[in-house]
């Protein structure tokens, strides 16, 4: 299908406009710390709209639905814990990095267990933004090559670009800025949606919800205790995991605490980021399930090989109106960019902090410094889209990304809390994170195991690897602790 010239304008005059935007705010980000910190200078409410478009990205806008139309609603279970999550980030890690003031989230970690435990902390959050940037690139570009017919492949690379662009020049100020802009565009474009579906749907909202009732599609999962399957429980548990690293130790959000100017804004933007996920990530599963009930009770609007992440952008490209479907595809390229832009500054920031300056040149000047992040932010986005490339093909982009994040993130949230809620020293801290690391390559290989080794294969769902991982160095790190000082009191 070929889009309108009206949807064409508005999809380059957005596009044009946030890269234009985004680059001015090359001005403000000429030093270091402008372009890791802003100056540490923001209001809460803006980082707090950023924190929102990074969590609402293209795996949202898409993904979420396309896991609602095709199966129910399991996945809403993950935003469930971000209360309780976002309280401990207020209470506990806001002050805490706040307070040390450095820009990298895993400075501490050398001070506490060592120069490896830092980096072992930056190669696996590098790793998982590498995931991350791809399955988000990815996910945009199927939704465009629906829309307009272009190779994936192009769309792919020219969207990495644009993002390149801006980030490399306006810094995190500009990912910020942009992220709330990003933001408004992509809850408008996605509320816009499913008016357009609920009107146009047969017997309207409650014809959707009587379908979907008896199909069970509103379902939060089994309420059972089968650790191989993505029950309700496993979802809450996977879910309130990766909520506590983000708001802990996630370098994009615990820049964004830096870049507020109190300790005040920085806990206003958690808990605006928190409550406002939830509502949100609501909709964009309506949107899937009200797509399921619009498609089963007309089932001759639909092709058969339209399934998935894909059904949301037909209907899209479809049903609506001309230039409505600007706005929507507008607002696809917002939730993409507004995660991607934040990944690349993120990384950038990390491999100047804590291996430039740590292994290569401890004295980096200013000019030096900026070369760095500059070359790390191309150079980290290149490396982005080749992985987006990589994932063509995908049959649900949502179950890469959760699986991606559980491998690479490598319990990097064990080590943390290990360091903040105990004595442990380094021994303890060594063996903690070799237990974890072993863990997780088992359950993450023995998955595919066949024959004999089928009886050693992980019992437990691969959401689980980051939960188990995460749960085997803190517990490990504990009990060697608390073997060393037994043995010290023994020797005394």
């Amino acid at each position: 299908m070929t889009l309108s010239t009206i949807d064409i304008a508005i999809l380059l005059i957005y596009m044009g406009g946030i890269v234009i935007f985004g680059s001015w705010f090359v001005r403000k980000s000429g030093t270091p710390d402008a372009f890791m910190a802003a100056d540490r200078s923001l209001k809460g409410g803006i980082v707090g709209l950023s924190i929102i478009g990074t969590y609402i990205s293209s795996i949202s806008f898409l993904a979420n639905p396309g896991k609602a139309y095709a199966a129910n609603w399991n996945p809403m279970v993950f935003s469930f814990s971000l209360p309780l999550a976002a309280w401990i980030a207020v209470r506990y890690f806001v002050p805490f990095y706040r307070k040390c003031g450095e820009i990298s989230a895993y400075h501490h970690l050398e001070e506490r267990f060592g120069p490896w435990a830092r980096t072992y902390a930056v190669v696996m959050y590098l790793l998982t933004q590498m995931a991350r940037i791809g399955t988000i690139l990815y996910l945009v570009a199927l939704t465009m090559t629906t829309f307009i017919g272009i190779d994936i492949r192009w769309i792919i690379i020219v969207t990495g670009i644009l993002v390149i662009i801006y980030t490399l020049l306006g810094g995190i100020e500009a990912v910020i800025w942009t992220d709330a802009i990003q933001t408004v565009v992509l809850v408008a474009g996605a509320l816009i949606s499913l008016i357009v579906l609920v009107v146009d749907t047969p017997g309207g909202l409650g014809k959707i919800f009587s379908v979907a009732v008896n199909y069970h599609k509103f379902s939060l999962g089994s309420f059972g205790f089968d650790i191989a399957e993505p029950t309700f429980w496993v979802v809450l548990i996977y879910g309130f995991t990766i909520n506590l690293q983000n708001f802990g130790i996630d370098q994009s959000y615990v820049q964004r605490f830096i870049t507020a100017r109190s300790d005040k804004a920085a806990k206003t933007s958690v808990w605006m980021g928190a409550l406002a996920y939830i509502p949100i990530s609501a909709a964009f599963f309506f949107i899937g399930t009200a797509l399921f009930v619009y498609y089963h009770i007309q089932p001759g609007l639909l092709p058969g090989d339209v399934g998935g992440d894909s059904v949301f952008p037909y209907f899209i490209v479809h049903k609506l109106p001309v230039g409505l479907t600007g706005l929507i595809i507008a607002a696809i390229f917002a939730a993409a960019m507004s995660t991607v832009d934040s990944s690349l500054n993120s990384s950038a920031t990390l491999i100047l902090q804590d291996i430039y300056k740590r292994y290569v040149n401890p004295e980096a000047s200013d000019k030096q410094s900026m070369r760095v992040l500059h070359g790390a932010t191309l150079i980290w986005g290149i490396i982005g889209t080749g992985m987006a490339l990589l994932m063509i093909g995908a049959q649900s982009a949502l179950d890469i990304w959760w699986e991606y994040a559980s491998i690479f993130s490598g319990g990097m949230l064990g080590l943390f809390l290990l360091g903040l809620i105990s004595r442990a020293q380094n021994p303890a801290a060594i063996t903690g994170v070799i237990s974890g690391v072993l863990v997780i390559f088992w359950m993450t290989v023995s998955k595919n195991w066949s024959g004999a080794w089928a009886a050693f294969r992980s019992p437990f769902h691969t959401f689980f690897v980051i939960v188990i991982g995460t749960l085997v160095i803190l517990l490990v790190g504990l009990l060697v602790s608390r073997f060393r000082k037994e043995k010290i009191r023994v020797e005394i």
